[in-house]
């Protein structure tokens, strides 16, 4: 995500702190250079010359001029007007004064609307909600065996009738049963459409009044780039949306939409879509973005996610293990697992300080093979090697090797990285990062 704009606004801002005092000219070099990454990123000409202006005007104030180290202060700058543009603070999910409350997703066909719906589902749930699946997408047979096998994966109940049925009556039936199932939100999947369509919109407009949605949600293709803008902007001008899901943000290097499309149609972005797992979803916080946009990672994301999928009372018997060094390789596979279980790992590097050249360079799949390997390799080994891999010589490596399907020298590899790993837990998180971290993973 945004690994293209990151690396250009690096070199920018590399430039400038190399310059222990700046001149007007300075500025002007840089945000050029500044402009150009942002149009080369598919991010709106109207947006960028808005950015521009406002950061060169603050730029050139005293306090960056005459600052010690003005480099930082217009990384400050650009970072702030970064969240401006991106809407600001976290915008959340309003509820009804009276449950169940109704969110209604829209969109164009294809842009991941049921699968949106489905996770939008788990989010709510995850956060105590007892949410309620419709699908109302009969035009479109496939969308209600598909939300109904979501549905069940996530274990959450989906209400569907036949394609014959309409919308209005399928959503006016659903909403009968919420009493009986006391559900707290109503998750409507509609039919694709596109909003040039004026009947369809009107269809859309139409049900709208008659389910009365508190939340009325565009999902969008970040892959799309510049039509997204005009898309968001005609949507919003016929159903009056209250929030955006931006889908397949994994996969955007570029990430223009992203940062354009709030600016451009007024509409908050509320969630973003960052795999294709029920579960690859995120709040969307301006602040977090814009920081990961300038290469400085976005901590408090990773230690999100960590704290949903760790085990409380596993991480404290892993810590207190790390702290008396007995640590060892059943415990260092079981936190792998749990790494895996947060996504792909090129992801999570992105979200450290600094890393997001790593990530770029972390081929895709790599990681799940090499993680596969790791895992073959610590289950081919009795409960005392991996207890104590100090007595692994030469023929327990032999055996290890032909166990896993591995050559010895993979073997060794694994073991120099894990003492590299115990030595850092030991030393916490002041140490340094093992030199050989990358060789981890391919």
């Amino acid at each position: 995500m945004f690994e293209f704009l990151t690396d250009k606004l690096g070199k920018v801002f590399r430039g400038l702190s190399n310059k222990g005092r700046l001149e007007e000219k300075d500025i002007d070099d840089a945000l050029r250079q500044v402009r150009l990454a942002l149009l080369e990123a598919d991010v709106n000409f109207r947006v960028v010359k808005d950015f521009n202006a406002r950061v060169r005007e603050r730029s050139l104030g005293a306090e960056v001029l005459e600052s010690l180290n003005p480099g930082q202060q217009i990384i400050k700058i650009v970072n702030d007007e970064l969240i401006a543009i991106l809407g600001g603070g976290q915008s959340r999910l309003t509820p009804s004064a009276q449950p169940p409350s109704v969110a209604m997703l829209v969109g164009l066909q294809g842009c991941g609307k049921t699968t949106t719906a489905a996770k939008l589902a788990l989010h709510l749930k995850r956060s105590g909600q007892r949410p309620l699946l419709v699908a109302a997408d009969n035009r479109r047979p496939a969308a209600i065996e598909q939300l109904s096998t979501l549905g069940k994966q996530i274990d959450i109940p989906v209400y569907s009738e036949t394609p014959e049925a309409t919308s209005k009556d399928i959503c006016a039936h659903a909403l009968r049963k919420v009493k009986e199932l006391a559900a707290t939100w109503v998750i409507v999947d509609t039919a694709g459409r596109f909003h040039i369509d004026e009947t369809l919109m009107e269809e859309l407009a139409q049900l709208k009044r008659e389910i009365k949605p508190c939340e009325v949600i565009l999902v969008v293709d970040a892959m799309i780039g510049q039509d997204a803008l005009q898309l968001a902007t005609e949507f919003h001008s016929k159903l009056n949306l209250t929030g955006l899901v931006l889908t397949k943000m994994d996969g955007d290097a570029r990430g223009g939409a992203a940062l354009s499309i709030r600016w451009v149609s007024g509409v908050p972005i509320k969630f973003i879509g960052v795999g294709e797992k029920v579960d690859a979803f995120e709040s969307f916080y301006p602040d977090r973005l814009a920081s990961r946009i300038l290469g400085m990672g976005d901590m408090l994301t990773l230690v999100e996610k960590a704290e949903g999928m760790f085990d409380e009372e596993r991480a404290k018997e892993l810590t207190k293990k790390a702290r008396t060094a007995s640590f060892d390789l059943y415990d260092f596979l079981v936190q792998m697992g749990e790494v895996r279980k947060m996504g792909p790992l090129a992801q999570l590097v992105e979200m450290l300080p600094g890393s997001s050249k790593l990530a770029g360079r972390l081929p895709e799949g790599t990681e799940d093979k090499r993680l596969k390997r790791i895992e073959s390799i610590i289950l081919s080994m009795t409960p005392e090697e991996r207890h104590n891999p100090g007595i692994i010589d030469g023929s327990r490596r032999s055996r290890i090797a032909r166990g896993s399907g591995v050559k010895p020298q993979d073997i060794n590899q694994l073991l120099n990285q894990f003492r590299q790993m115990q030595k850092l837990m030991k030393m916490g998180i002041g140490g340094k990062l093992p030199r050989n971290l990358m060789g981890m993973f391919k």
